[in-house]
């Protein structure tokens, strides 16, 4: 772990991989340190101290926690029924080198967690832990994604909780809404959750 200041108010927390992100997340959330936020990405998280916080030691309190057991490893997942009838299912498929139905059921059996969220509110980029999935994006993006799109791109799949742009791969429809501000709370993905996707008809 790689600590960096970032700004007069945050520390940004550099890691080797989504895997190590998420183990200290965890660990970080369980901690009784003076800080306002902490927000998980790919790659980095983001703490902001308390307006009180002094930023040296705050990284001196960092570095002692020890990485934790994210709950995407050991939580009930929250799951999300699913329609696989996008408009990309077989572009997707045959980028990834299997046929639509192997795509299909590896998305099924895979241990989803929600990495981080971003881009709109609600939307969770899900990272899986049995299949490594490098889904290129579309070439050309679409200026309007239905809401409720299932997507992948990359290492994650997510779902779009509203209609926006986007260049994801779309292999199907999630039959719940993924952010509802008459939900609490709204997202229905949070950061660390474990997730499975069940198909339905």
């Amino acid at each position: 772990m790689r600590i960096l200041p970032s700004g007069s108010r945050a520390l940004l927390l550099e890691f080797d991989s989504l895997e190590d992100v998420l183990a200290q997340y965890a660990a970080l959330q369980d901690a009784d340190l003076p800080v306002l936020d902490i927000v998980p990405a790919g790659r980095t998280i983001l703490v902001i101290g308390d307006r009180d916080a002094d930023l040296r030691s705050l990284a001196g309190q960092l570095e002692t926690i020890e990485p934790g057991e994210h709950s995407g490893h050991s939580g009930a997942p929250v799951e999300v029924p699913v329609r696989y009838d996008g408009e990309d299912l077989a572009d997707a498929a045959d980028a990834l080198g299997c046929s639509t139905d192997e795509l299909v059921r590896r998305h099924l059996e895979e241990q989803w967690t929600v990495a981080f969220c971003g881009f709109a509110p609600g939307f969770g980029y899900l990272a899986g832990t049995k299949f490594e999935w490098d889904t290129p994006r579309r070439e050309s993006p679409r200026t309007k994604v239905p809401a409720g799109s299932l997507a992948l791109a990359g290492e994650f799949t997510g779902v779009y909780p509203r209609e926006s742009p986007g260049g994801w791969q779309l292999i199907g429809h999630a039959l719940v809404d993924a952010f509802d501000l008459d939900r609490d709370p709204p997202a229905l993905l949070a950061p660390g959750a474990s997730v499975r996707f069940v198909e339905s008809s």
